[in-house]
């Protein structure tokens, strides 16, 4: 299974997302590949240095470099998971002939709306909070697709 994992520039809760799944899914010897990408992301920007920082407290190196929603992702991805609802609305607005594979990452894990925190421009603190609040959904996530 080919996931997707969508923010906003690609800097933050996307590429944190992708690679906290792919820890959990090389422990859980699940059979995924995972890409991140952002609605508004620059070509070849690099992560937050929180976002790094934040990982690398979990041993979890993140060598990122931003990448824009494209066509083409969506049509390798076999899920798509937004980090917001507005992200998802606006992936759907842009590539309505996808939109059967986009959720947000709530609405998949916990059958729930809501957000995933945006620590932009935030503290440590603030990306310590949501690599915490992703790694928990990222192990919900694992847990559904081992069983299926």
């Amino acid at each position: 299974m080919n996931i997707l994992f969508v923010c906003t520039g690609n800097t933050c809760r996307s590429p944190m997302a992708e690679v906290l799944f792919r820890s959990v899914a090389s422990q859980k010897n699940l059979n995924t590949s995972v890409k991140s990408a952002g609605l508004f992301a620059p070509d070849h920007g690099k992560a937050s240095v929180y976002a790094v920082e934040a990982l690398f407290e979990k041993r979890i190196a993140l060598n990122h470099s931003t990448s824009k929603l494209s066509q083409e992702k969506l049509k390798w991805a076999d899920l798509v998971l937004t980090m917001t609802e507005q992200h998802k609305r606006l992936a759907i607005q842009q590539f309505s002939e996808y939109q059967e594979k986009v959720f947000t990452l709530k609405e998949y894990v916990n059958d729930e709306t809501g957000d995933v925190i945006d620590p932009f421009g935030g503290s440590l603190s603030d990306y310590q909070k949501t690599r915490d609040e992703l790694e928990h959904l990222i192990n919900v996530l694992a847990e559904k697709l081992s069983e299926q």
